[in-house]
């Protein structure tokens, strides 16, 4: 069974990537629930050949105590027997209330993708996000784009002030070609995301739901539409779906294992004049 899954994913994760160009670039964003020790190398495997295809992986819910780093090693270096070259940095433990602390981590194929920093946690919106966002410069070509990796608060603790928040700052800080990844705990149809919108910022995915019931029901296993990838104005989207790694009712308690969030994918090129 866990092969007819593998199977499936690949086919799936194919189509979204065959078409690939050189000057394209593939992303992934998922929340992957409680990424750290609780992990087997069999789900870690998974995890591997569901992101192999793309470009550049951004986690969100690295566990920040022991255990969260080591995860991330160990899926890069599984990545790393499976054809291409990958590196990874992970964000130092977010500076959160008790309970709520996480890192975050990128991945990316370094044939293609260059950095020139480690990358950081926004400290500028420590007092007004539990979970500060990690920021990082990526290179392609000599091209710079940014990625923002980001968890919300949860939906009834008031993420949209975060959102806010964040919105003010990439909007005033920020002038690179820049893509805020992760899981948003908001629909992207609500009010709070007009700010970014209204200076050209889209969604990749909209009216999509992206994760897990517990149960499969009779309207299926997926819930709410809260994960999502917005791209600015100079950024051009080519593709952008969910990665269905479930596909079936009888599979959804082995996926849960994984993540109860589906993958975010977007395909771009960089609209830089030159």
């Amino acid at each position: 069974m866990l092969k007819r899954i593998t199977l499936l994913v690949l086919l799936v994760v194919s189509h979204c990537f065959v078409f690939s160009q050189k000057d394209e670039i593939s992303l992934i964003s998922w929340n992957i629930k409680d990424f750290g020790k609780t992990k087997n190398m069999e789900e870690l495997n998974q995890i591997a050949e569901i992101v192999r295809n793309t470009d550049i992986l951004v986690i969100q819910e690295v566990v920040a105590g022991y255990g969260g780093a080591q995860a991330v090693a160990k899926l890069t270096d599984i990545l790393n027997r499976k054809g291409s070259k990958w590196d990874y940095v992970i964000s130092d433990p977010t500076n959160s209330p008790k309970y709520v602390s996480e890192r975050y981590a990128f991945i990316w194929k370094t044939h293609r993708i260059k950095i020139k920093n480690r990358g950081w946690l926004i400290s500028e919106l420590d007092s007004l996000i539990d979970r500060e966002p990690f920021l990082l410069h990526f290179y392609i070509d000599g091209k710079q784009f940014t990625v923002i990796d980001y968890h919300s608060r949860p939906y009834n603790k008031d993420p949209e002030s975060e959102i806010r928040a964040l919105s003010t700052y990439v909007i005033d800080s920020l002038k690179t070609p820049l893509i805020i990844a992760g899981d948003f705990n908001v629909d992207e149809r609500m009010p709070v995301f007009n700010t970014l919108k209204r200076v050209g910022y889209r969604a990749t995915i909209t009216n999509q739901k992206t994760t897990l019931k517990r149960i499969c029901k009779r309207n299926g296993y997926l819930n709410y539409p809260i994960d999502n990838i917005f791209y600015s104005k100079d950024i051009q989207k080519i593709e952008g779906d969910v990665i269905d790694f479930v596909r079936f009712c009888d599979q959804l308690e082995k996926a849960r294992k994984l993540s109860d969030h589906l993958p975010v994918f977007l395909r771009f090129k960089l609209s830089i004049s030159e």
